[in-house]
This record gives C-alpha cells, sequence and structure tokens, in this order.
C-alpha cells in the first residue's frame, strides 16, 4: 500500500449522512435540539437565542443604538459562541490526531451541556431570575451546547446541512427545489434531490423544535429543557448505531 493510502486510513474516518439509518436521522435530531433550545431560551431567558446568535447580535446592536441597555446574556453570548466553536474544533482536531472519530465525543459534549444548564435551572427554581448569575451561567451552558453542535455538523457529518442556521437552508432548500424542477434529469439533480431531502428534514426538525419548545415553556417553565436534552440524548445513541465504514478520512 502507497504511503499516502496508509495514512489516509489510518486517520478517523468521518461518517457519511447518507452511509446509516442513524446518519440520515441524526440531522433532524440536531435540529429539533437547535429549534427548542432557542425558542425555551428566548422565552425562559429573557430574550437570549442560544442557537441563532445573529439574533444576539441584533438585539445588542439595537439596544447600544437606542441607548437601552442589553442582558447580560445577550452581550456575553457572543463571545462565548465564538470561543466554544474555537475550543471545541481544537477538541476536534486533537482527537482526528489520535485518530479518534470526532462525532461521537461531541454530540456526548452537546448531551453534558445540555443536561447542565437543565440541573442548573432546575435547582434555581421557579421563576427564574432571567439576570441573576443562575440564569446567565445556564445560559451561556445553552449557547456552548449549541456552539457544538454548529461545529460538529462541519466536521463530524459528511454532507449534512446546518442544523441551527434556517437562513442557509431555506435558501439552499429552494435553489435545489428550482434546479429539479428546471433542469433535465442528470447526475446535478439527484445531487439537489438528495440536498433538498436532507434539508428539507433540517427546516422541518428546526420548526418543530421551535414549537414545541414554546409550548414546553409555556407549560413547565425551564423544566422545559428536558426536552433538547432527551432530544441530544437520542443523537448519542444514533451516533453509537453510525458505522464509520463509508465516509471521508481526515
Amino acid at each position: 500500500m502507497a504511503p499516502d493510502a496508509e495514512s489516509c486510513t489510518a486517520r478517523a474516518a468521518v461518517p457519511s449522512i447518507d452511509g446509516s439509518l442513524g446518519a440520515r436521522l441524526l440531522p433532524a435530531a440536531l435540529s429539533l435540539t437547535a429549534g427548542s433550545v432557542d425558542a425555551i431560551s428566548f422565552l425562559g431567558f429573557g430574550g437570549l437565542f442560544a442557537a441563532h446568535i445573529t439574533g444576539n447580535l441584533v438585539i445588542m446592536a439595537a439596544h447600544i443604538v437606542t441607548g437601552g441597555s442589553a442582558r447580560p446574556a445577550g452581550i456575553l453570548s457572543v463571545p462565548v459562541f465564538i470561543g466554544v466553536l474555537g475550543l471545541t474544533r481544537g477538541l476536534a482536531a486533537g482527537l482526528e490526531s489520535l485518530r479518534v472519530s470526532t462525532l461521537r465525543p461531541l454530540l456526548t459534549l452537546q448531551f453534558v451541556l445540555l443536561a447542565a444548564a437543565l440541573v442548573l435551572c432546575v435547582t434555581a427554581g421557579s421563576p427564574l431570575d432571567t439576570e441573576g448569575p443562575t440564569a446567565v451561567f445556564a445560559g451561556m451552558l445553552a449557547v456552548s451546547a449549541m456552539a457544538v453542535q454548529n461545529t460538529l455538523v462541519q466536521v463530524s457529518l459528511e454532507g449534512a446541512p446546518a442544523t441551527a442556521v434556517m437562513t442557509t437552508n431555506i435558501t439552499r432548500f429552494v435553489a435545489d427545489i428550482g434546479t429539479i424542477m428546471l433542469g433535465p434529469e442528470s447526475p446535478e439533480i439527484a445531487r439537489a434531490r438528495n440536498r433538498a431531502w436532507h434539508t428539507g428534514q433540517a427546516i422541518l426538525g428546526f420548526a418543530a423544535g421551535c414549537a414545541l419548545g414554546a409550548a414546553y415553556e409555556a407549560g413547565f417553565a425551564m423544566i422545559s429543557l428536558l426536552l433538547p436534552t432527551g432530544v441530544a440524548l437520542l443523537s448519542v445513541v444514533l451516533g453509537l448505531s453510525i458505522g464509520f465504514g463509508r465516509g471521508k478520512h481526515r
């Protein structure tokens, strides 16, 4: 075997989104997690978007320009998200250097962060002081979990759509539907059809997560974090079911 081939096979495999049933279901589960976390954090943490950092930037800028006071969680969310993205990518690089697939460890880390946020909110009692240190710290744990999810979709699952950025997904979905409807049957059409299938699942998963998260938060306050935490645990189980025989090597 050539040296390049030996080097490739020695590295950890990145599973393909089309490689198994678990891999095909995982983006929908991750989107459901992100949508429910975003809705619950917005309602329960006083306007914090845990998964939608763009929203936090808009709100923070609007408060600054109009002379209003931005909430501590909203201000902290942007640097925390960026910092955890960097740390998670570093962790992934370290795992890759050890020839360990990054998918399962990052799925587990997402679950642990959401579980920690849930425990903090439950022990703090109700109603939760949205500007108190406990709520702010729990919010940053949720933001960190979403940063981990964004990283793992980029580096740990080949071909996965974004699971927390619906503007990009809807744009891609509409463009692919246009390609399918307007073009003759070809390999490009087949690729567009496959992308649209996966992207559509992510969009539906996120929308369902938002609706369920809002309903659960209205009924159960911050105990509603059980929903995304439970789905994150399901994602870990799906990750354990995924084989690594197909996909790219890093």
